[in-house]
This record gives C-alpha cells, structure tokens and sequence, in this order.
C-alpha cells in the first residue's frame, strides 16, 4: 500500500482530512505542516500520495512538488483559479473546499495507478538480458563446482547474496566470478 501523507499550513485542516480518510479505511503514513517535513517522510519511502493545500508554512506546493521523489504523487486541494494554468506533472487537482466523496475517489484512482506502475515495474525488473543470463549461469556453475552445490543451491546462494548485498543477481554473480576466479 502507498503511503499517504496530508500536509496543510494549519494543523486543523491536516487532522480534519486524516481522519476522513482513516474512517474511510485508509491508512494515513504522517500528517505535516511543513514541505520540509513532507519531504523528510518522502525520503524513506519510495512512492506515496502527498495531499496537501496550495501554500505549506515553508513553501508553495510547485516548490514541494519539485523535490519530491518521482513515485509520489500530489492532491492539491485549493480553488480552481490556483490552477488555472494547469497543474505540474504529477498533481492532480480537487476543488475546496473539499467533498468526502470526491476526496475519496480521487485518492483511490491516485492508489490504483500508483499499484499499476508498481506491478509493472516487477514485471520488467524479471526480465534479464541475455548477457546477464550467461553471467548469473557462469557464477552457478562455478559454484556447483567449486562447493559441490547442485544448481537449485547454487541459485539460492547468489540469490541470497544478492539480497544481502543489495544488488542485481547479474552484479552479485559478477562480483562471485571475480572472487572465485582469483
């Protein structure tokens, strides 16, 4: 699930809106007052919905939209007129003062399209190059033959090297070779 986080200038509203939402059955990761705020929240997460107002007590939301991370999105709840230039990438828009209904909504689809880039990011991530192939293939059989390992063990351990290190099958099997190979 995404992390939500309501940010308004005036605490009132954030708890008003939060509330909202947790009776509704969502879960609300942080409420802020501040951009800066936001934007430490954002940091340890790696996609979310920021709802907030147009101005934070420290900056205007294009500002906060702008150095937030990519995978969070923003609703923008302010008068029409705010956004009548159009909204940045990444905002959608939802006049105030605001209705449950349509809060609710918005916030859903916002979930929905943030689980449809998420799935289709595990998608890609599954297929490997051809080359990466023949490099997790080389490091598996030195492994079986080097530590007598069968080759379901030999795909556990770079896999499980893999996690522990925190990088790709591909770079752990490189990083196996170069060590075993020495």
């Amino acid at each position: 699930m995404s992390n939500i986080i309501v940010a308004f200038s005036k605490r009132e509203n954030a708890v008003h809106i939060r509330n909202v939402l947790v009776k509704s059955g969502l879960e609300v990761s942080a409420v802020c007052q501040t951009g800066a705020k936001v934007l430490q929240y954002a940091e340890m997460w790696n996609d979310g919905i920021v709802v907030c107002g147009r101005q934070m007590q420290d900056m205007h939301y294009v500002q906060l939209r702008e150095y937030l991370p990519s995978g969070f999105e923003m609703l923008l709840t302010a008068s029409p007129d705010v956004w009548s230039d159009g909204l940045p990438d990444g905002v959608v828009g939802l006049t105030s003062p605001v209705k449950i209904y349509d809060l609710l909504n918005t916030i859903e689809m916002l979930l929905r399209s943030q689980e449809r880039r998420r799935r289709k990011r595990r998608e890609t991530g599954k297929t490997r190059s051809a080359h990466d192939r023949e490099i997790i293939g080389q490091a598996k059989a030195l492994l079986m033959e080097r530590n007598n390992m069968t080759e379901s063990e030999a795909h556990n351990y770079v896999q499980k090297m893999s996690m522990e290190s925190g990088t790709d099958m591909a770079e752990t099997a490189r990083m196996i070779l170069m060590v075993m190979k020495e």
